[in-house]
This record gives C-alpha cells, structure tokens and sequence, in this order.
C-alpha cells in the first residue's frame, strides 16, 4: 500500500468505497508484510469511518420537509406497512 494513499483524505463516499476494496483485495492476497497489512488495516478502519459519516450526512438530507414538520425518508416498503397513510 503507497504511503501517500495513506495520507491523502477521500475526495467522496465513491473514492473511500473503491480505496476500501482495493485495500481488502491487497490484504486477501496475502503478499503484504506485516507492518503494510497493519498500515493497510488502518487506513481502511479510517475509510469505513468516513464513509459511516457520510452516509450519516445523507441520511440527514434525505428528510423532507411536509405540512411544516420535518420528517424522515420512508421507503417504499416502510410507506406500505404504515396504515396512517391512507
């Protein structure tokens, strides 16, 4: 793993995903040495916590505003199971 990936913070959620497989493919393929695995491991702890952040953020933004209250996204799914709807 190239310390300067390392360093650099994710540019978005796409790029922290895409960083985090290419680290999971590298430690499978059992050629690191210790101290990159151990480099590898952290820099991914870093990209999944970036990454829960972000989804987090968007979570926020997916609430709309209706009759004046704010209110969470529901899915389909969750739209039909709610009788208040109708």
């Amino acid at each position: 793993m190239a310390k300067s990936r390392a360093a650099n913070p994710p540019k978005d959620y796409e790029s922290a995903l895409a960083e985090i497989e290419a680290i999971v493919a590298e430690m499978e393929s059992g050629q690191l040495p210790l101290d990159a695995s151990l480099a590898a491991y952290k820099r991914g702890a870093e990209l999944l916590n970036y990454c829960r952040l972000q989804l987090a953020d968007a979570e926020q933004q997916v609430k709309v505003m209706e009759n004046g209250t704010l209110q969470n996204f529901r899915t389909d799914s969750s739209a039909q199971n709610d009788p208040t709807d109708d």
